[in-house]
């Protein structure tokens, strides 16, 4: 399992990745969550957190 250097669990960052989707800020929640991910030691848990908060730049449709 990985460690993270501060002492926040996986907990921690899903909790920052909630607050950031609910203030708007879905980059923010992607990379706190993929952080959750990294620390997960089970990949199809880790493979799900990716799947609830994914990367919105690859998902941004262009406008004219």
């Amino acid at each position: 399992m990985a460690t993270d250097p501060y002492g926040l669990t996986v907990a921690d960052y899903l909790d920052g990745a909630h607050d950031m989707v609910a203030a708007g800020r879905p980059y923010l929640a992607h990379l706190l969550a993929e952080e959750a991910a990294r620390l997960t030691p089970r990949p199809a848990t880790a493979a799900g957190l990716r799947a609830t908060f994914p990367d919105p730049t690859t998902s941004r449709t262009e406008t004219d």
